[in-house]
């Protein structure tokens, strides 16, 4: 699949490149930022192109970098998963850009486009230790479902998973697959 180029009013949104390694590296290396994630830092540049290889250059998933319009260079990530239904939407910031609205502005961009482009809906997660992720995915309008415990690979130690959704078809159900495949799950009040 080919991205389609978004411009919004602070960013620019496009696929990585081989020239952008450096970012890529910046990015996929920083402990605060890969924390929650389901992989770990990579620790060196051929760790990185061997994930850039594997996660973006075969993937048929939205993947976009996050970049200011100002110098073009990536400073995060934005994806929407096609591998499966569950149409799985994440992101990752450079520390120095929390806080200032960039993954709400991107994420509207991108969620304007899967719609755009006849996705029924999307999800996303986030460890309930995490409580910024789902700050994001609130200002999104994405709404909470149900809680859920996992035994993290690689990674090895159990989470809880909150999982929100998004629904841009009528009547569209709630994503039942995380329920079902794991049988710790419950429905949080006050999320």
């Amino acid at each position: 699949m080919e991205l389609v180029r978004i411009e919004t009013e602070r960013l620019i949104l496009r696929e990585f490149t081989q020239d952008d390694m450096e970012a890529f590296f910046k990015i996929y290396s920083n402990e605060k930022i890969n924390r929650f994630l389901p992989w770990y830092p990579v620790k060196n540049m051929a760790e990185a192109l061997a994930f850039f290889e594997e996660r973006y250059v075969h993937s048929k998933d939205y993947k976009y970098a996050i970049c200011l319009k100002e110098n073009n260079v990536p400073i995060g990530y934005m994806h929407v998963g096609m591998e499966d239904d569950s149409y799985d939407f994440g992101y990752g910031l450079l520390e120095e850009y929390w806080r200032q609205g960039i993954v709400s502005e991107a994420g509207r961009a991108v969620i304007e486009q899967v719609r755009k482009d006849g996705l029924p809906y999307i999800t996303a997660t986030h460890d309930v230790n995490n409580l910024h992720s789902g700050y994001v995915m609130k200002a999104l309008g994405m709404s909470y479902q149900y809680t859920y415990e996992e035994l993290w690979q690689p990674k090895n130690f159990l989470v809880h998973f909150r999982l929100y959704q998004l629904n841009f078809a009528e009547n569209q159900e709630v994503y039942q697959k995380y329920w079902h495949v794991y049988p710790n799950h419950f429905i949080e009040g006050n999320v």
